[in-house]
């Protein structure tokens, strides 16, 4: 559980690098409800990291803009009663909000137009629905 986050290929988070507090889940649990500490906030802070490149970060602290409080990005996971289990869900959460934050620009659309034969087929079969329509009405 401890260790590196992995995000993909040679981008792996440092354990120094990510926060950890614990706090009482809300919603039912039963008797124990009020003494486990099950539920995880995990921060990471995206400014200071060592682990992206400078252009990676910058692609990120773009993307994650809207998200950051001073740099840092905290996610929160309290759906299972285990505090175990929240905190991998956390993690997990995390890898793929960095993974999708990091990744390379889409390729640029290249422009395409339709082919001759396909405008064709279009204008034919306009044709043929306008022809239809016209013989449905009446001769006044």
């Amino acid at each position: 559980m401890p260790g590196p986050l992995h995000i993909r290929g040679s981008v792996v988070v440092p354990e120094a690098e990510l926060g950890w507090r614990f706090s009482r889940s809300s919603g039912p649990g039963g008797q124990g409800v009020n003494t486990t500490d099950s539920r995880v906030e995990l921060s990471y802070n995206v400014e200071t990291t060592t682990a992206l490149e400078p252009m990676v970060k910058a692609r990120a602290l773009e993307r994650l803009g809207p998200r950051l409080v001073d740099g840092v990005i905290t996610i929160a996971a309290s759906e299972f009663r285990s505090q175990l289990r929240n905190r991998e869900a956390a993690e997990m959460r995390l890898a793929q909000l960095i993974r999708e934050a990091i990744a390379p620009p889409p390729r640029k659309r290249r422009p395409t137009k339709p082919s001759r034969g396909a405008v064709e087929r279009r204008l034919t079969a306009k044709k043929q629905r306008s022809d239809i329509k016209r013989l449905r009405r009446s001769e006044d």
